[in-house]
C-alpha cells in the first residue's frame, strides 16, 4: 500500500485543488500547494504522520485492521464496553499491530521506502513482526489470565496482584518495553526518556539524594503495578483514550470529511473577511471553530492555514507573521471548548467533576487567548494599512448555508447528547452516526437511507430500554432524517473508509503516548514523587521569596505584597517553565496527564483550587506548541508560508501572549473559571475579566508597537509592564498599571488627533 493510501491530511479531505501560496517576495507569481505537498508538511511536523510504505497485500490486511479498530470502538461506544482489561487490551492490540507495521525502528528515510528483501514480509522487517506478536500477546494476556488458567498454574488475577507469577513478569516486562518503543517511534525520544527517568527513580530510589530518597520498589512489584489494571499502563490514561479520546478524534476526521471544516472556514470568512486585515482575522475565527472538533494543532494548522496563510501574504502580511497567526490560532484549538484536544474528558475524570463543568470553566481563558491573537492581528493590519477582502472575494452567506447546512447537524447532535448528561462515548457515537448519515444518506437515493434507518432503529431501541428519554429520541431521530436532505454530493463507502483509516492513524501517537504516560502515573502513585517534587518546588520558591522580600524591604516596597505572595508567584513561574520544557512535541492529552501528575501537587500545596491548577498545567503545556525552539505548529505554518521557522515561532509565541498570561490570571482569580470552589460573583467576574482583557490588549500593543500611531521602544516597554500588572486581579494593581500606561495613552491620543486613522 503506498503511503497516501494509508491516509491523507485533514486539509485534503475537502480540498482537491490545493492552495495558492505566494513566494517570499510577495510578488504576483504564485505556487500551487498541492494535496501531496500539504501531506508532506503534515507528515514532517505532525506526531506520527509519516508512515512506511508496505506491499499491496499487506496494505489490504492493515487497512482491514484499521477499519476493524475503528468499527470496534464505534460499536462499543454505542452498545456497551466489554470489561476494562479486555477493552484496553484490544485497543493496545491495534496500536501494536499498526505502529510496528507503519513506523520504522528509526526515522531514516531509507526505512520508509519499499525494499525487496527476504528479511521483510510486505516490506515489514521480521523483527518488527516479532515485536508486533509479542505486543499483541502481552496486551491480551491480562484478559486471558484474568480469571486464572489452572492448566498453566495461573491463579485468578486478584490473588496475583502484588505477587506476580513468572508469566506476569515476562509479559509485563515485554509490554513496558514495547509501549516505550511505540511511543518513541511515533513521537520521538523526549517522552520515553522522561518515562525512563521515572522508572529509574522507582527502582533505584534508595540511591537518590535528599527528599527524593525512598526505599525503592521491588522489581516484580513494580512490573505488577505497571501491568495490571487500575494504575500503570492499564490505568485511567489508557482507559480514557480508548473509551473517549479516540472516538472524538474519529468524529473530527469524519465531520471534516463530510464538509464541516469547510463550513467553518467559509463562515469565518463571512464574519471577519471584510474588516481590516480580513484574511488574518479569518484565520483566527476559523481556527477557533475548527478547534471545536480537532484534536491536533498541526492538523488544524495545515487544514485552515493552507487557505488563510496565502491570503494573508497576498494582503501584505510578512510570511513569518502570517504563519505565526495561523500557528497561534490553531494551538488555541487545544484549549477551546468543548473538545479541548480531548483533554477536557481526562480532566473531568481526574477531578471527578461533570464534563460540562470543565467546559464552562474553559470558556473565558480560551476567549482571552483569542482576544490577544485578534488584537495583535488588528493592530498589525492598521500598522501596515492593510484592507479587508472585497465584497466579491467573500463567500455568499446564502449559498454557503444552502449547500453546507446539513454538515452542522452532527456537531449539534453530539453537543446535545453530551450536555444532556449522557456519557462522552455515547455522544461521540451519536455524532459519528449523524456524520455518516449526513455524508452517505440521501433522500433522493432511497437505497442509501439504510444508514439513517439503522441509526433511527438504534435510537428507538435505546428508548425502549430507557437509555434515551423521549425528547432525546425525538431530537436524534429528527436529526437523522434532516441530515438525509443534505444537498451535497454523497460520500461513497471507499471515501468514508479512508476517513476512518485516517482517524485511526491520528489516534496511534495519542494512544501510544497515553499507554506510556500511564507508567508515569503508576510511578507517582507508587513512590509519592509528585508530592516530593511539589514540596521541593514550594520550599525552593519559599527560600527565594524570603530573600527577595528582604531585598525589596530596603526600598520600602514590601507593603504591596507578602512573602507568601512572592512564594506563590515564583512557584507558578517555575512550574510554568517546567510545563513548557516538558511539552516539547508531546500530544495534548498525554502531556496533560504527565504534567498534572507531577506539577499539580505543588500547586495544591500552595492552596490553588484543583480546577485552576489542572487548567494551569494544561495551558502551559499547550504553550509549548508555539514556543521556540520546539514548536511544531509554527514549523508547519512556516512550511506553508515559506518563511523562517524560528521567526515564525517567535511570532506565534508573541501572538499567543493571551494564553501565556491567562493561567496566571485564573490562579489568582479563580472566579474567571466560573465554577471554582471559591464561588462565583458576577460583579467580581466582570471586573476581573475586564482587567485581564485590558492587560492582554496592552501586551498586544507592545508586541506590535502600534496603537493609534507608531510607538517607540520606551512606550512599548511601558505598555508591556502595564499589561502584566493589569493581569494581577486587584484594584491597586490596576491603578498602578494605569499610572504606568498613562504617558503612552496620552501620547497616543494626541497622535490620533493629529494623524488620520487608517481605514
Amino acid at each position: 500500500m503506498p503511503p497516501q493510501a494509508w491516509g491523507t491530511p485533514f486539509s485534503n479531505c475537502t480540498r482537491a485543488k490545493g492552495a495558492s501560496v505566494m513566494s517570499n517576495t510577495n510578488q504576483t507569481e504564485t505556487h500551487e500547494l498541492t494535496a501531496e505537498e500539504l501531506a508532506a508538511i503534515e507528515e514532517k511536523y505532525d506526531e506520527g504522520s509519516a508512515t512506511r510504505a508496505v506491499g499491496p497485500t499487506t496494505g489490504m490486511i492493515l487497512r482491514a485492521v484499521a477499519l476493524s479498530f475503528a468499527i470496534y470502538h464505534y460499536i462499543t461506544a454505542g452498545f456497551g464496553l466489554p470489561a476494562d482489561h479486555w477493552h484496553m487490551g484490544w485497543h493496545l492490540t491495534g496500536l501494536f499491530i499498526l505502529t510496528y507495521a507503519f513506523f520504522p525502528i528509526v526515522g531514516a528515510k531509507s526505512l520508509f521506502a519499499m525494499k525487496a528483501s527476504a528479511l521483510r514480509i510486505g516490506n515489514i522487517p521480521i523483527y518488527d513482526l516479532v515485536f508486533m506478536i509479542l505486543g499483541v500477546a502481552s496486551a491480551l494476556y491480562v484478559g486471558f489470565a484474568w480469571r486464572g488458567v489452572p492448566m498453566l498454574g495461573i491463579e485468578e488475577q486478584t490473588f496475583r496482584m502484588g505477587n506476580p507469577n513468572s508469566y506476569d513478569v515476562f509479559f509485563g516486562v515485554i509490554i513496558i518495553v514495547l509501549v516505550l518503543d511505540i511511543a518513541r517511534r511515533t513521537l520521538g525520544w523526549v517522552l520515553p526518556l522522561i518515562i525512563c527517568l521515572f522508572i529509574s527513580y522507582a527502582l533505584f530510589g534508595q540511591y537518590f539524594p535528599g527528599l527524593l530518597k525512598h526505599p525503592g520498589v521491588n522489581f516484580k512489584t513494580f512490573v505488577s503495578s505497571m501491568y495490571f489494571p487500575q494504575e500503570g499502563i492499564f490505568g485511567v490514561t489508557l482507559w480514557v483514550v480508548s473509551t473517549i479520546v479516540f472516538h472524538f478524534v474519529l468524529f473530527g476526521v469524519i465531520a471534516q470529511r463530510t464538509g464541516l471544516g469547510q463550513l467553518f472556514i467559509d463562515n469565518a470568512t463571512i464574519l471577519a473577511g471584510r474588516y481590516t486585515g480580513g484574511p488574518a482575522k479569518v484565520s483566527v475565527v476559523s481556527s477557533a471553530f475548527f478547534g471545536t472538533i480537532s484534536g491536533s494543532s498541526v492538523a488544524n494548522t495545515v487544514s485552515t492555514g493552507a487557505l488563510t496563510i496565502p491570503n494573508m501574504k497576498r494582503l501584505g502580511y510578512p510570511g513569518h507573521f502570517a504563519g505565526g497567526v495561523e500557528a497561534a490560532s490553531s494551538a488555541g484549538g487545544q484549549i477551546t471548548p468543548p473538545i479541548m484536544g480531548a483533554a477536557a474528558f481526562i480532566m473531568a475524570e481526574f477531578l471527578e467533576l461533570p464534563y460540562t463543568t470543565i467546559v464552562i470553566a474553559a470558556i473565558f481563558p480560551a476567549l482571552l487567548h483569542y482576544v490577544g491573537v485578534f488584537t495583535v492581528v488588528h493592530l498589525m493590519a492598521r500598522k501596515l494599512d492593510l484592507k479587508g477582502l472585497t465584497k466579491e472575494q467573500l463567500p455568499h452567506f446564502k449559498s454557503v448555508w444552502a449547500e453546507g447546512w446539513a454538515n452542522i447537524v452532527p456537531l449539534i447532535g453530539l453537543l446535545v447528547v453530551l450536555f444532556s448528561g449522557y456519557t462522552p462515548f455515547m455522544s461521540a457515537f451519536c455524532g459519528i452516526s449523524l456524520a455518516v448519515v449526513a455524508g452517505m444518506s440521501r433522500l433522493r437515493e432511497p437505497p442509501t437511507l439504510i444508514y439513517s434507518a439503522a441509526f433511527i432503529a438504534f435510537v428507538l431501541w435505546k428508548f425502549s430500554g430507557g437509555g434515551f428519554d423521549l425528547s432525546m429520541t425525538v431530537i436524534l431521530c429528527a436529526g437523522s432524517a434532516i441530515a438525509t436532505l443534505n444537498p451535497q454530493d454523497r460520500i461513497k463507502i471507499p471515501e468514508m473508509s479512508a476517513a476512518m483509516e485516517l482517524g485511526v492513524k491520528y489516534a496511534l501517537a495519542v494512544g501510544a503516548a497515553s499507554a506510556a504516560v500511564g507508567i508515569v502515573v503508576g510511578v507517582i502513585n507508587t513512590t509519592g514523587i509528585g508530592f516530593r517534587i511539589g514540596f521541593m518546588v514550594t520550599q525552593g520558591a519559599g527560600n527565594l521569596a524570603s530573600d527577595m522580600f528582604g531585598f525589596l524591604s530596603l526600598g520600602g516596597l514590601v507593603e504591596w505584597f507578602t512573602v507568601q505572595d512572592l512564594q506563590l508567584f515564583i512557584s507558578l513561574v517555575f512550574i510554568a517553565i517546567a510545563c513548557i520544557l516538558m511539552g516539547a512535541g508531546i500530544p495534548t492529552t498525554a502531556l496533560y496527564i504527565m504534567l498534572v501528575s507531577v506539577a499539580q501537587p505543588a500547586l495544591a500545596q500552595l492552596g490553588v483550587p484543583p480546577i485552576a491548577s489542572h487548567m494551569f498545567v494544561l495551558y502551559y503545556g499547550v504553550v509549548s506548541e508555539i514556543t521556540p525552539p520546539v514548536c511544531t505548529s509554527a514549523y508547519a505554518a512556516a512550511a506553508i508560508a515559506n518563511s523562517n521557522p524560528f521567526r515564525t515561532g517567535l511570532s506565534a509565541f508573541s501572538l499567543g501572549l493571551g494564553k501565556v498570561v491567562a493561567p496566571m490570571a485564573f490562579v489568582y482569580a479563580p472566579v474567571l473559571l466560573f465554577v471554582s470552589s471559591t464561588g462565583f460573583d458576577i460583579w467580581e467576574f466582570s471586573y476581573t475579566a475586564t482587567s485581564c482583557i485590558a492587560g492582554v490588549i496592552a501586551l498586544s500593543t507592545a508586541v506590535v508597537g502600534y496603537w493609534f500611531a507608531p510607538m517607540g521602544t520606551l512606550s512599548r516597554i511601558l505598555m508591556a509592564v502595564a499589561g502584566l500588572v493589569f493581569v494581577a486581579p486587584s484594584l491597586a494593581a490596576d491603578m498602578v498599571a494605569l499610572i504606568i500606561a498613562s504617558p503612552v495613552i496620552i501620547t497616543q491620543m494626541l497622535a490620533r488627533r493629529s494623524t488620520p486613522t487608517p481605514a
